[in-house]
């Protein structure tokens, strides 16, 4: 029996025996399901031998992705011209967060900061949690316990502060949980400034913990809704206003954009910087 199918099994009898219907067959329905279980697994206690094997299988999926050293990439000074004052720290990237080797990747979670529940959702949130491992639910977890003991039951984790977190099964050192702002109807100044907020937290949280490089995603495009192009310049002036004054404590900076209309919108901004 191969790791797909150990861990299949395992999380199967983890979940009480959870039926799948149909029952997965292809290698891909079996990755899928995995997935699945580990999206919709509460947090609660694992056993050594499960982590064993989630870990071992994890780390041949990791194996498999084309994971890219941030020091490796281009700076938008060598691939565009860029004259930002700070182009030569800054990187643009299309693809995987999840396979970018890295002091800390910046994850876009929700306020209940536990990862996304949603079966094989395609969300940053439940890309980084199912990379990384049901260990991340479980130190998001044992942080929000700790949070709702001291601010009370009902405690969510505000817009615009930083969380970290260890990696565990990612490429990269760590994680940094941010909440964006969600955008229910037209964009305004004070939306605009929660946004800038996250960015201000992710990377002061990097300097205070001697964190000297870091992947951005495309903070509350996706599911929360803030217009793509709004949110690459918050971003990109967010990132050169801080480098202006903590220059010295950043050696790269990574903007990792998914789709190709956000890539093409951080080119223009960083070719015209």
């Amino acid at each position: 029996m191969d790791l797909t199918d150990r861990l299949l099994a395992k999380l199967i009898e983890d979940a009480g025996g959870y039926q799948f219907s149909p029952v997965p067959d292809t290698i891909g329905e079996k990755k899928a399901a995995i997935r699945s279980l580990m999206n919709i697994r509460m947090p609660k206690e694992v056993s050594e031998n499960l982590l064993a094997v989630q870990d071992a299988y994890l780390q041949e999926e990791l194996a498999e992705k084309n994971v890219v050293s941030a020091f490796d990439i281009p700076t938008i000074k060598e691939a565009y011209g860029s004259t930002n004052p700070y182009a030569d720290k800054l990187v643009l990237l299309q693809g995987d967060i999840t396979g970018i080797r890295i002091g800390a990747i910046v994850n876009a979670a929700n306020s209940r900061m536990l990862g996304c529940f949603v079966p094989c959702h395609r969300c940053i949130d439940n890309a980084i949690h199912s990379a990384a491992g049901m260990q991340l639910r479980a130190e998001c977890d044992h942080i929000m316990s700790k949070r709702r003991m001291h601010y009370g039951r009902q405690y969510t984790e505000p817009t615009g502060t930083a969380t970290l977190t260890k990696a565990y099964n990612l490429p990269c050192d760590y994680v940094i949980h941010t909440v964006g702002p969600i955008v229910y109807g037209e964009l305004n100044e004070a939306l605009c400034k929660e946004l800038q907020s996250c960015y201000e937290s992710v990377l002061l949280c990097c300097m205070e913990n001697g964190i000297s490089s870091v992947a951005f995603c495309c903070i509350s495009t996706g599911e929360f809704h803030f217009p793509p192009d709004a949110a690459a310049k918050i971003a990109l002036q967010t990132v050169t206003d801080f480098l202006k004054i903590n220059g010295d404590c950043m050696e790269r900076i990574v903007f990792n954009v998914f789709k190709d209309s956000d890539l093409e919108i951080y080119r223009s901004l960083v070719s015209k910087a």
